[in-house]
């Protein structure tokens, strides 16, 4: 199994530990519905980015702050089917608490209540969108998830599944592994992600002194 090392490492949170693809889905193609657009099209550009983001793009004229709390009001409601993806609990407890952290582009108050749901430790420095300018594909998220642990980007390995979330990782200068939970692999290459694995099950950590060691599926 080939072997990489890294300080630190930022995990994206839907797609990457836990399964929320449905209730995603289900909250997106009710809003779309209701306002005229394109649900799949929604779905498909809503994942991986902050809510706002997405409101704003289809509704430039709209209250955006008021529509995005109802869609986050109607996240946090649907929880049906959010579970943790193979693996994420097991490489989590394999990792000391202070060399992991989640990035996410959900809001704070459901990150937690995703977390919670899908029974995965809460992480003591979680990044989500309310603690950041730039949602992903910008680096700003892991830029601030590195500094939060204390370790420079480029030291860091980013789980990912869906490319504006790969991009943020390697603009921030880390090594970004993707998993295939949300798009096909060809998307994940094209924009460049380093390593393309199944899920968390895929990578296993042999060392956490000084660096962390992790060994990685045969899946490259």
């Amino acid at each position: 199994m080939p072997q990489v090392q890294c300080k630190a490492v930022l995990f994206d949170l839907d797609g990457v530990l836990i399964d929320s693809t449905r209730a995603v889905a289900r909250v997106w193609h009710r809003w779309a519905v209701e306002h005229g657009f394109d649900p799949e099209e929604v779905i498909a550009r809503a994942h991986g980015r902050p809510s706002l983001v997405t409101v704003r793009e289809y509704l430039p004229d709209a209250d955006h702050v008021a529509e995005n709390r109802e869609v986050e009001r109607r996240e946090i409601a649907d929880l049906e089917g959010v579970v943790p993806l193979p693996g994420a609990l097991e490489l989590l407890a394999s990792l000391p608490e202070d060399r992991w952290t989640i990035v996410t582009s959900c809001t704070r108050p459901l990150a937690e209540v995703r977390i919670r749901a899908a029974g995965l430790p809460l992480p003591k420095k979680l990044i989500t969108a309310n603690d950041i300018t730039h949602g992903k594909p910008h680096p700003e998220p892991y830029l601030k998830g590195a500094s939060a642990l204390g370790f420079p980007p480029a030291e860091c390995i980013v789980l990912e599944d869906v490319p504006a979330g790969v991009r943020a990782g390697e603009a921030a200068g880390a090594k970004v592994i993707a998993f295939k939970t949300t798009v096909q692999e060809s998307a994940l290459r094209e924009v460049g992600a380093d390593w393309v694995l199944n899920n968390c099950a895929d990578i296993r950590l042999l060392d956490a002194r000084k660096n962390l060691k992790l060994a990685l599926a045969d899946n490259l």
